[in-house]
């Protein structure tokens, strides 16, 4: 008997034809593809939240620069504040975070600025779900105290 119709009958017999795995290449593929794309989805997702945040940020913290620059007895700081945040959220990514919403605040001698958005939903599938983007920045406003110790700005 030849050796290599008893490997052939002997590998038939077990169901290990060679035939017999074609295709399966396909449907594990087809498989495990809808998971692959849910990951590079979610991915691409967080990178547009991250970069929202980014734009809320700079918007935030130029508004407060404004803001603290203004000094103590400046009128109308909040609008050139707002204006100012407004401004970088529309040069740097009008798109990338929607809805902006400026608010420009006061606590004591300390200003700044709040900038809310929502960030790019890439996710189709969930439409009642938000990526809110919230950024604030603030500090003391700048103002020249003279050393005898009076709390008042000059």
């Amino acid at each position: 008997m030849n050796l290599r119709r008893a490997a052939g009958r002997r590998a038939g017999a077990r169901g290990a034809h060679p035939s017999a795995d074609r295709g399966a290449t396909v449907v594990e593929l087809a498989l495990i593809m809808p998971l692959v794309l849910a990951v590079v989805l979610l991915i691409v997702q967080v990178a547009l939240w991250f970069h929202g945040r980014q734009v809320a940020d700079a918007a935030a913290r130029e508004g407060a620069r404004v803001a603290r620059a203004a000094g103590p007895d400046a009128a109308g700081w909040e609008g050139e504040a707002e204006e100012r945040a407004r401004s970088i959220v529309r040069a740097i990514g009008p798109s990338v975070l929607a809805d902006a919403q400026v608010t420009a605040w006061e606590e004591g001698d300390r200003r700044g600025v709040e900038v809310t958005g929502q960030a790019v939903q890439v996710i189709p599938l969930l439409p009642d779900l938000t990526f809110t983007v919230t950024a604030r920045f603030g500090g003391p406003v700048e103002c020249f105290r003279p050393d005898d110790g009076s709390d008042g700005c000059l």
